[in-house]
């Protein structure tokens, strides 16, 4: 009798967890409501962790899990604290990694603890050990390239291609002879193998992907820790789990396809593709022909009067703004523009920055209104009507290559058409490339001026210029 009101106890927690995690992925779905969506995701977890609890046998191990919670917990708090706004790409990378870690250790260590394993609990362990441990090293690589310990370019080798077949391939083998051979000192030892032929294949899937293309990868890097931890969530018979897991990696998933449409590219073309690897422009500032493009430098002074007398103004945020961490003198000359009845808007790019919702993110932090974001299929269409566009740290995202060079390699991939504005101004530190490592004619343009410097002391320049103007 105890034990079935324990295990109903149990279930209704998970089914109110479940409740709770669903319900907190809608509010996320705007920022008015993500605050609470992140409050009722919370509860969710800290119930179903409660429920885990009542689970017999785990009550053994209550000390070492508290333990473990508290040292889980402390870290994480650390890094809420510590971590910049800036660096959010990064520490999400590292949560996904920690995450497929998890699923992939707990897949292991069930095998191997285990007397015996079902046919339906190997093929959980095998996929959560090769989901968890490709998402582990993959996110580690990625964490890298945004933080700037390995380059942000493609890293590619010879043969490439055929090390990952050959890869997969033992990967395949390895999981048959598992399947197959049943239990064993044997088997084991094959799982142990699989485990680190994964992680070396997580290293070389994400080594060839271009910064360019990390928003995509952090997306699906976050779907491939949710499933890690659905198939972990079977292999130890717990609701919850399945149910965080699966919701995590369908959210990902969608957002990865909506994501790669947005750059008009395949998920497969952004994975294996090596995307910018071999850019196909000249050096920056050069021509096809190797002469130096003309490139109109100015001052804050002279924007000052181009934005204070304009009637509309569009603001481009890029990763350069996230650098420079001038999200708040954005907001400090909108807050002067729109003082002398300019109208302000921003213009944001589905993969502006090195996350999903990175310039988003930014932007709410300076409390810059929501309404005043427009994403790129709303505003497109008014550029031609815009008398200034203010590129802050943007570059792949605003280059018009992508519709006006088929021999470019984002040609195809909608971007914001800053180049139909009346005038252009373009706040950057040098004329380097973006990472997709070609050329940005935008930069050009008769109609662009450029505004050399840290972006944030650009803008706080400018804002102090609008005033005397």
């Amino acid at each position: 009798m105890f034990d079935n009101g324990r295990d109903a106890f149990i279930d209704l927690c998970y089914l109110v967890s479940a409740f709770l995690l669903i319900f907190s992925i809608k509010r996320l779905s705007t920022p008015r409501t993500a605050r609470s969506g992140n409050m009722l995701a919370m509860a969710g977890m800290g119930l179903a962790v409660f429920a885990t609890f009542f689970i017999d046998g785990v009550i053994d191990a209550a000390l070492w899990i508290v333990l473990a919670m508290l040292i889980g917990g402390g870290a994480g708090y650390f890094a809420s604290k510590r971590v910049q706004m800036t660096q959010m790409p990064q520490m999400v990378a590292v949560f996904n990694g920690l995450g497929g870690g998890t699923a992939a250790l707990v897949s292991v260590g069930e095998f191997l603890n285990r007397d015996s394993v079902g046919g339906g609990e190997e093929l959980s362990i095998l996929l959560g050990t090769l989901v968890g441990a490709v998402t582990l090293t993959g996110s580690m690589v990625a964490f890298a390239k945004l933080h700037g310990l390995i380059s942000g370019r493609p890293i590619v080798y010879p043969n490439q291609q055929i090390y990952n077949a050959v890869a997969f391939g033992v990967i395949l083998i390895l999981g048959v002879l598992i399947l197959v051979l049943g239990e064993g000192t044997f088997d084991k030892s094959l799982l142990i193998v699989l485990f680190l032929v994964a992680l070396a294949i997580g290293v070389t899937l994400v080594l060839p992907i271009g910064g360019a293309d990390m928003p995509v990868v952090i997306a699906l890097l976050n779907s491939a820790s949710g499933v890690g931890g659905a198939l972990t969530g079977f292999t130890i018979d717990n609701q919850a789990l399945i149910i965080a897991g699966a919701l995590v990696g369908a959210s990902g998933m969608f957002l990865s396809f909506l994501m790669a449409r947005a750059m008009n590219r395949s998920l497969f073309n952004i994975v294996f593709g090596a995307f910018g690897a071999q850019p196909t422009g000249g050096a920056s500032g050069d021509s096809a022909s190797g002469e130096a493009l003309p490139v109109k430098s100015t001052t804050a002074e002279d924007v000052a009067v181009t934005v204070g007398y304009a009637n509309s103004v569009v603001v481009i945020p890029g990763y350069g703004l996230a650098v420079a961490q001038a999200q708040h003198a954005v907001r400090e000359l909108a807050d002067v523009l729109e003082d002398r009845g300019v109208n302000l808007r921003y213009a944001i790019h589905p993969v502006a920055g090195r996350m999903p919702g990175h310039m988003n993110v930014l932007l709410a932090e300076a409390n810059v209104p929501y309404e005043d974001l427009y994403e790129m299929d709303r505003i497109n269409d008014d550029f031609r009507n815009t008398d200034v566009v203010l590129v802050v740290g943007a570059n792949d995202v605003v280059n018009p290559a992508a519709s006006q060079d088929p021999n470019s390699p984002i040609y195809g991939m909608p971007v914001l058409r800053a180049n139909e504005a009346r005038n252009i101004v373009v706040l950057k530190r040098s004329m380097d490339h973006g990472f997709a490592g070609i050329d940005n004619m935008l930069f050009h343009d008769p109609k662009t001026s450029m505004l050399f410097g840290d972006a944030k002391d650009s803008l706080i320049n400018l804002a102090t210029a609008v005033k005397d103007v």
